[in-house]
């Protein structure tokens, strides 16, 4: 049974520009009709006066309710949160689902405020309380990071297309094609016969520094780039557009280079200020005290999670991150192809995929990072397929988050033996 049974509830259909409220008394009747409330600071002070005034006849606080709508709920969430009004967001998946509920195919923004309303009024939802500006900023500024990310690699994708197409065996002569050397060198010969053209001490000159390697090295990757350029001269597609679409791509990764790595500093910079909060700080120490856990993953996933204290069990978080198995049952059909929901944070979901991969990935006196993570993986394997097995070493690696952030403890490299152990010790005092 919903706890706002006998409360006065708003409920808020939020758009870019305006939305519309539905109030709820306390015993379910409508107070008025739907009314729109423009977000400018003159309707937005009359709307809370209305609220107040409200709360002043039937003698109770409002609680005021609204879709999360990626960025336009954020306004007018904090500017009510400013002026001390309870004020919750819910998750479009669940008030999508409840909307369908009436025979009559009636769907406007009115509509839309009267059903969040009702919908928490009688029924038992999960709604947030996320009114951290400081974890929004951080929130915008990593998933900002990631599209640059993600950009740069879209561009790479596009130099690779054109250096098979007009130089076929650049790749054989570097692996990364986007490398300090083979960025300087298409910088300044992006086609087979400018390397042809080019004097040998100057393409060797320009390969030892960039490489800042010795000049055997430097001579070794000259003859194999020439070998290449000879190779390409017969095979490769020559058009007027490849010079100028190289140099294109390479302008464009370098910019975002640059751009990421602003970026990042601005996160660092964020992170140490006055501006983010004392907690927040302390738990991103904690979560960095995790084997595996790097720093932009860290801060990803503390920004994603934001208010850690809407969370009572690691279950809640595991959902939260969509790690969750999407189980298919139905009578006595069982579906034996369970894939994760995928229904939660997908930057959080990235992070953490990124921390399973550090986990078992072994250093190079051949040890794994996480033995006990790698054991489990291997283990795990050896029946399943290895996404399936990652999938298992990202569920435990938010078990490790929760106990870490619920505990405020760091991190402890255990075995499950000893895990085991220390939890029956810890029952045994507290009976």
């Amino acid at each position: 049974m919903s706890k706002f049974l006998n409360s006065l509830v708003v409920g808020l259909d939020v758009a870019a520009d305006f939305s519309f409220a539905a109030i709820l008394t306390p015993d379910g009747s409508l107070y008025r009709k739907p009314f729109k409330v423009n977000h400018d600071a003159d309707s937005l002070r009359k709307f809370a006066a209305e609220i107040q005034k409200v709360e002043k006849l039937f003698s109770t606080k409002a609680f005021l309710f609204m879709e999360s709508t990626g960025i336009y709920h954020l306004p007018l969430f904090h500017f009510l949160k400013d002026i001390k009004f309870e004020v919750f967001v819910l998750n479009p998946l669940i008030t999508h689902s409840n909307r369908n509920n009436d025979i009559r195919k009636v769907k406007n923004d009115k509509k839309d405020a009267i059903a969040i309303a009702k919908l928490v009024k009688y029924q038992d939802v999960k709604f947030s309380t996320n009114a951290e500006p400081a974890l929004f900023t951080l929130r915008s500024l990593c998933r900002q990071y990631y599209s640059f990310v993600d950009s740069r690699i879209a561009y790479k994708i596009k130099l690779s297309n054109e250096l098979h197409i007009s130089f076929p065996g650049y790749h054989t002569v570097f692996a990364d094609i986007t490398g300090n050397t083979s960025m300087a060198i298409l910088n300044s010969y992006p086609s087979p016969k400018s390397i042809l053209d080019a004097p040998k001490e100057t393409l060797i000159s320009l390969i030892q520094e960039s490489s800042k390697k010795g000049v055997a090295w430097a001579t070794a990757k000259y003859s194999k780039l020439i070998d290449a350029a000879t190779n390409a001269l017969s095979l490769g597609l020559k058009h007027l557009a490849s010079e100028t679409l190289i140099k294109c791509h390479l302008n464009l990764i370098k910019e975002f280079n640059t751009q990421i790595a602003a970026l990042l500093m601005e996160i660092e910079s964020f992170v140490l200020s006055g501006e983010f909060p004392l907690q927040a700080k302390k738990n991103l120490k904690l979560l960095l005290s995790i084997t595996g856990v790097g720093f932009i993953s860290a801060v990803t996933i503390l920004s994603e999670i934001g208010n850690f204290d809407e969370f009572s069990k690691p279950k809640q978080l595991v959902a939260f991150f969509g790690v969750d198995p999407a189980v298919n049952e139905s009578g006595k059909f069982k579906g034996d192809k369970v894939k994760m929901s995928k229904r939660g944070t997908r930057y959080g979901r990235r992070a953490l995929y990124a921390v399973a991969l550090a986990c078992i990935r072994k250093k190079r006196n051949g040890m794994p990072n996480n033995p006990v993570l790698f054991q489990c993986y291997q283990k795990k394997s050896d029946s399943k397929k290895k996404k399936v097995a990652i999938g298992a070493i990202m569920h435990k690696i938010l078990n490790y988050i929760f106990a870490v952030l619920r505990n405020q403890t760091p991190y402890e490299l255990r075995s499950p033996e000893a895990h085991v152990s220390t939890h029956f010790e810890i029952q045994s005092i507290a009976t």
